[in-house]
């Protein structure tokens, strides 16, 4: 139940984003900066070593490692199927102009930061934490990112809202589905390593380039090693 509750606050974090998109369109970059770096400190010094040590000895470091790889790469597959790229369907071309493509990619990614929400809880209160502040400061950014994504492809106001909250509720789906998960620990580990490289696609290929597209690089730099040594110090208090 606790990762229920902590998925609510995810809940209020997207809103707030969302409405921080709404007021304040000339500093996303640096929330958008410091949400990659927090995503990148939790991948590498909480997810990746906790599902090494989940996962033996019935798997090795090296098999981990490439469950995480498979992560990373069924993420690419997924992001680059939700993209219209060259499809040729012009109401594809249509809706995504319209945000609502994007919009429904971020709600899917929302959903499975609900997943490792409660995953995470699973394994053991302190790694539910850690993941929790990462994924609270990312969920954030998601809200940003809807009303971004609507707005910026002259979709109205109306449905910036309406996409907004259907991503805000995406993690508290998640989070619930957990609740029915049974799994022994080298299992709980490699999912542990799917979703360390699902956080590793979105902080390299996503919001670290959206951070420091058209704006200065010194500050979203700053910005993102921020949320890197926030995150390794809130790692490091956890365990």
């Amino acid at each position: 139940m606790t990762a229920i509750a902590v998925s609510l606050a995810t809940f209020v974090m997207t809103l707030l984003g969302g409405l921080f998109a709404l007021r304040f369109k000339d500093r996303l970059h640096l929330v958008l900066g410091f949400s990659a770096g927090a995503l990148l400190s939790v991948a590498f010094f909480d997810l990746v070593p906790e599902a090494i040590v989940l996962a033996a000895p019935a798997w090795s470091a090296t098999a981990v490692l490439t469950v995480v790889m498979a992560g990373f790469v069924g993420y690419l597959v997924l992001d680059r199927s939700l993209s219209p790229g060259r499809a040729e369907d012009e109401a594809i071309r249509k809706r995504w102009q319209r945000g609502a493509l994007g919009a429904a990619s971020l709600s899917v990614h929302s959903f499975i930061d609900g997943f490792v929400i409660g995953l995470a809880f699973r394994v053991s209160p302190s790694v539910g934490v850690v993941v929790s502040a990462a994924i609270l400061t990312h969920d954030f950014s998601d809200g940003i990112n809807t009303v971004g994504a609507v707005l910026g492809k002259q979709g109205g106001s109306r449905a910036a809202v309406g996409w907004l909250l259907l991503d805000a509720i995406a993690p508290v789906l998640g989070a619930a589905s957990t609740l029915m998960l049974t799994a022994r620990p080298e299992v709980l580990g490699l999912l542990l390593a799917v979703c360390g490289g699902c956080f590793i696609y979105m902080s390299a290929s996503d919001l670290l380039p959206e951070s420091y597209h058209d704006h200065p690089t010194r500050l979203t730099t700053l910005s993102s090693i921020l949320g890197i040594v926030t995150l390794y110090l809130v790692t490091r208090l956890a365990s």
